[in-house]
């Protein structure tokens, strides 16, 4: 009786330990029962959509034009390390958006960690 009881304890432990190791299910932005959309995207050719957040001057009075891509902890939101001033007295256009997956971009379902 007790070997029994050890043994569907154990096995009761890994399943937990199993399950804790596995991504919980996306929550695809803009969806029922998904978080809601509060940045402006644009809808790619297959579909999904890429978020994306504008900064700095307008894009037509701009001097520079420079799209940021976010590393893998990071989202569109980032904080830029320059002051507004500076980026008003050289005219610069930042472009960021959320890569697959990250933020409010959709994931892209074609392709895993695998590849």
């Amino acid at each position: 009786m007790f070997t029994k009881a050890v043994i569907v304890l154990l096995m009761s432990l890994l399943i937990w330990a199993y399950q804790m190791t596995q991504p919980p299910p996306t929550k695809i932005c803009g969806v029922p029962n998904g978080p809601p959309v509060t940045s402006r995207r644009i809808r790619l050719s297959d579909g999904r959509y890429l978020a994306y957040r504008e900064r700095g001057v307008a894009k037509e009075n701009s001097n520079y034009k420079i799209i940021i891509v976010h590393g893998f902890d990071n989202s569109k939101d980032m904080v830029l390390a320059a002051s507004q001033e500076l980026i008003g007295e050289l005219g610069i256009y930042f472009l960021s958006f959320d890569r697959a997956g990250y933020g409010e971009s959709d994931p892209n379902t074609k392709r895993s960690c695998e590849e």
